[in-house]
């Protein structure tokens, strides 16, 4: 049985889209701890610490199981963001984001009996353009509170689309998993043809 430790409903659509069969179990991680303890870190290597920790703290509770930890970051100009604590945090991010180009940064594992035996990540880059305050507010009123678990405070799969001019990487990463790595892990462990 395939676990994904994780309540994202992005994450879950991926691969239910991909017909692969899962459980959804979210995983106990102290996410902010983690992040002040690689302080400092190259933004891969704390998404895919993340996505481990994820894996891990649900596979030592479902040891038979091979368990799929998850975890995005964004980082624009080399400061880091983190899902935003409230609308008005949304905006600001928003308007620092205007202009300049955004890389989100995803990674993911494979745990089994609480040890992790794959990580992978991806990036991808995505310009945002010139955000106007009545801009801001309107995208806000039609989106939040979805956005508000989301790293980048957008939705690609939705209005987060208007967010960008130019995007570079791949549609799945951006979603939050790289999923075409995931599946070839997949294959190797012989969960999918």
């Amino acid at each position: 049985m395939l676990v994904l430790a994780s309540q994202s409903q992005s994450r879950s659509a991926m691969l239910q889209a991909a017909g692969i069969a899962f459980e959804a179990v979210p995983a106990e991680v102290d996410e902010r701890a983690l992040e002040r303890e690689m302080e400092g870190a190259d933004p891969t290597e704390i998404a895919q610490a993340l996505a481990a920790a994820k894996a891990a703290a649900v596979s030592a509770m479902r040891p038979d199981d091979l368990v799929l930890g998850s975890d995005s970051l964004v980082t624009v100009e080399g400061e880091r963001f983190d899902k935003p604590a409230s609308r008005e945090d949304a905006a600001r991010h928003l308007r620092y984001f205007s202009g300049r180009t955004l890389r989100l940064h995803s990674a993911a594992a494979l745990a089994t009996g609480g040890r992790i035996d794959w990580i992978g990540s991806d990036m991808a880059s995505l310009g945002v353009r010139e955000l106007s305050d009545a801009f801001i507010e309107d995208y806000l009123a039609h989106e939040w509170p979805q956005v508000a678990g989301c790293v980048g405070v957008f939705r690609i799969e939705a209005r987060g689309v208007l967010l960008f001019d130019r995007i570079v990487g791949d549609h799945f990463t951006i979603l939050g998993m790289p999923l075409i790595q995931v599946l070839a892990a997949l294959r190797e462990r012989d969960v999918l043809e």
